[in-house]
């Protein structure tokens, strides 16, 4: 637990832990008006899950192929976790499709390119962040597009009058946003190493990797970022459009 270099472990960080859970909690009912018990649930799960997939990564280390397995159960949470804040009473399972788009071509080239080994830590840890990028972007843009959509639907429904189709229509007015899901991404890309040094980079340079491949590696997983969120920030508003997650309140029967 004293090992890292980049903080002091110990006793007092299982003190310290509760403290600052317990300190978002009361912000978040506070400053937000929101339950607390969102955050408090929210910091328990990371730290049984966190525990429970630190002890499978270890089993799996060596044992490549069994990798995939608990890949595939990263993308059923994902696909869980972000479907149902776009769709929770529509269908939710859709948000398979942009995950599967964004994710699988990009770690497709990664592995024929030889540039992803086929090791259990190496496809956890690259995939992971593949699946976890592509899930936010989804969440981001089909919540975005749904309430755009939302409040202006008249204007859907003058387009789809003039003579448009459904999903032209709604693309006029959902089109324009449905990018902004990928600006966090981008912005994270431009700012590596002025004002955040991103987890792979750090993580490399502790296990003794030199600077220059840690920086390799990190700027291949933003870039594969890059191309994962615009491929799933696209195929969600692709279905948005088409109404596929049947989001809009009052979208037309086109």
């Amino acid at each position: 637990m004293n090992g890292s270099s980049v903080l002091n472990l110990g006793p007092l960080t299982w003190v310290l832990l509760p403290v600052l859970l317990l300190l978002a909690a009361v912000l978040w009912r506070v400053a937000l008006g929101r339950d607390p018990r969102q955050i408090v649930l929210a910091g328990v799960r990371a730290f049984a899950q966190l525990a429970v997939v630190a002890l499978v990564i270890a089993w799996l280390s060596g044992r490549g192929p069994l990798a995939f397995a608990f890949v595939a159960l990263m993308f059923a949470v994902a696909v869980w976790t972000c479907g149902r804040r776009i769709a929770p009473d529509g269908r939710w399972w859709l948000a398979a499709v942009p995950l599967a788009v964004g994710v699988v071509p990009v770690a497709a080239l990664m592995f024929v390119s030889g540039v992803l080994p086929v090791d259990a830590l190496a496809i956890i840890a690259v995939l992971g962040q593949q699946i976890g990028g592509a899930m936010s972007t989804t969440t981001l843009a089909g919540r975005r597009i749904r309430d755009e959509l939302g409040q202006r639907f008249g204007e859907v429904e003058a387009a789809a009058a003039l003579g448009l189709d459904w999903p032209r229509a709604r693309g006029m007015v959902a089109g324009p946003v449905a990018g902004e899901a990928v600006l966090p991404s981008i912005d994270q890309t431009r700012t590596a190493g002025m004002v955040t040094l991103p987890g792979a980079f750090v993580g490399m340079i502790l296990g003794g990797a030199s600077a220059v491949d840690a920086g390799i590696v990190q700027l291949l997983v933003l870039v594969s970022l890059l191309a994962v969120n615009a491929a799933t920030a696209g195929t969600t508003l692709w279905l948005c459009n088409r109404d596929a997650f049947r989001t809009p309140a009052r979208a037309g029967s086109g």
